[in-house]
């Protein structure tokens, strides 16, 4: 009985999670930070206040935030459809950690990956971040390299912004179309993480060829693919190229025929790299290298 006397009732018309907030920003305001940083962690627990609560947290530097934990800008946009799919993941019990570690973790794939080539990444020079959302990678390559040295491109414009703002990276919006990608400058690594693992084949050599014009000579173009085993565990019928597309992502902001869900086995993959760069520009590949579910293929561009 006196627990359920204790227990807090939203007003009608509110959530608890809303009442959370209410109550946190109005101690926030009074300057009561450390009761204020415990309410909010309270309204970071309830899926409807997840996001503004962090953002919250985070803007105020209060016990708790990711930032000081991870020592980086843990801001996340409300328009994150990689956030969405944590959050809206049975799976996922903590969206927020779950998001922010997968980041870390690419990271760490990206890194040994590059060991393997001998071209470690703090040796880079400037980096694209190609199809880089709403910076869940972005956050963690900012911290490794400063943001000085990355570049951000996707076709969401308010990714690329958000990006720009958030991280203070360089940034260009990309295209629908791959012959009419614009890019400043060439680069000493195009990290192309998922997105031709989303083609339809009649872009997926195009992008190929057009990344590839991007890198510097003497620098790499490293992209993923969704392979064999990821085929595999979705019960995919491959054609008899190697190749599967459906017009359906986790992206609610691009058409599901330009950026659908695409598999590819290791033979299709190299006889496109063959056929559009040349076979010599290969120089490492690994399969199921990132997250445990994507291929990785390492090209570099010949000097001279």
């Amino acid at each position: 009985m006196a627990e359920a006397m204790n227990e807090v009732t939203a007003p009608v018309g509110m959530t608890y999670g809303q009442q959370l907030m209410q109550e946190g920003l109005q101690l926030l305001e009074d300057g009561k930070r450390a009761e204020a940083a415990q309410v909010l962690t309270r309204a970071r627990s309830e899926r409807d206040t997840l996001l503004q609560a962090h953002e919250v947290i985070e803007a105020n530097d209060l016990v708790g935030s990711f930032r000081n934990i991870m020592g980086l800008d843990c801001t996340i946009s409300s328009k994150d459809d990689i956030f969405g799919f944590f959050a809206g993941h049975a799976s996922s019990t903590n969206p927020l950690r779950d998001y922010l570690a997968d980041g870390w973790r690419t990271l760490s794939e990206l890194t040994l990956l590059l060991e393997a080539v001998d071209q470690p990444l703090l040796r880079m020079g400037h980096v694209l971040e190609f199809a880089s959302g709403h910076g869940r990678f972005t956050r963690h390559l900012v911290k490794a390299l400063g943001a000085e040295r990355v570049t951000v491109s996707d076709v969401v414009p308010d990714a690329v912004e958000f990006a720009q703002r958030t991280f203070g990276v360089q940034g260009f919006r990309s295209a629908s179309v791959p012959e009419a990608l614009q890019c400043p400058r060439q680069y000493s690594l195009v990290f192309v993480l998922s997105l031709f693992s989303h083609l339809p084949r009649s872009t997926w050599s195009r992008w190929l060829k057009v990344l590839f014009d991007a890198v510097e000579p003497g620098g790499l173009l490293v992209f993923t693919t969704h392979g064999v085993k990821a085929a595999d565990f979705d019960h995919v019928q491959l054609d008899d190229e190697g190749y599967f597309f459906a017009p359906s992502s986790e992206s609610t902001a691009i058409d599901g025929q330009e950026y659908g869900t695409t598999f590819t086995t290791e033979a299709f993959v190299l006889a496109r790299i063959a056929e559009t760069v040349g076979a010599d520009t290969l120089v490492h590949k690994s399969a199921v290298h990132f997250w445990n579910h994507q291929d990785a293929y390492v090209l570099r561009k010949p000097r001279g």
